[in-house]
């Protein structure tokens, strides 16, 4: 579940192609999101396997069963949710895919990726690559490449075009508005209007 920086690129194009062919990176959104907890800020990290055959694209990568990672991340959510507006509205949306086992790591994600979209209302077409693109070969006028801006390691201040809108948080009156946080954290605080704060978090190319 990407955070909001990420779903507000979803929500100002009509297509979006999620890289299949680059090689997988440690510490990054591809197995993790950050949520609001009552202490602060934590993230959940799915464990992965490592490829029998060596094989190091995101395309390849298994979810581990380790730990029982499925069980303890329903429960971080619904103790960090429960009391939001639309957790009730949603939570029957969202735990089975923690009941499920999926196998690859890129099947689960975009599967929850589609269900969040389909609970913002996003309209976008979301298309797997069907080859690795190099950067330099990028027309950049046309297309932009958000493999590497859009990560826990780079602060979002540096995606010119995202602005961080504020909204209703649960734990606000503890710790403060937390800012791009899970699309998670946004459809449960707010629910129909996930939409309109994230067409309000794009700022238009000029």
């Amino acid at each position: 579940m990407p955070p909001v920086q990420w779903f507000s690129r979803l929500a100002a194009n009509s297509v979006v192609h999620m890289e299949m062919w680059e090689s997988y990176h440690k510490q990054t959104y591809r197995n993790r999101c950050v949520i609001d907890a009552p202490n602060g800020a934590v993230a959940l990290t799915i464990p992965v396997e490592k490829p029998e055959d060596g094989s190091r694209l995101i395309k390849d990568i298994r979810i581990s069963d380790h730990d029982e990672w499925r069980t303890k991340h329903w429960h971080a959510l619904e103790s960090s949710y429960y009391n939001t507006p639309f957790f009730e509205f949603y939570q029957d949306d969202f735990q089975p895919f923690y009941e499920k086992k999926y196998e690859y790591l890129i099947d689960f994600n975009e599967a929850l990726i589609h269900k969040c979209m389909e609970l913002a209302g996003i309209r976008c077409e979301l298309l797997r690559t069907e080859k690795f693109v190099d950067p330099s070969d990028i027309d950049f006028t046309e297309t932009d490449d958000l493999r590497f801006l859009i990560s826990p390691k780079t602060h979002y201040s540096q995606d010119t075009q995202f602005i961080c809108k504020p909204y209703y948080q649960v734990f606000a009156d503890r710790h403060g508005f937390q800012p791009n946080l899970s699309i998670i954290d946004l459809l449960f605080n707010m629910g129909p209007e996930t939409i309109l704060i994230l067409r309000d978090s794009c700022a238009p190319i000029s």
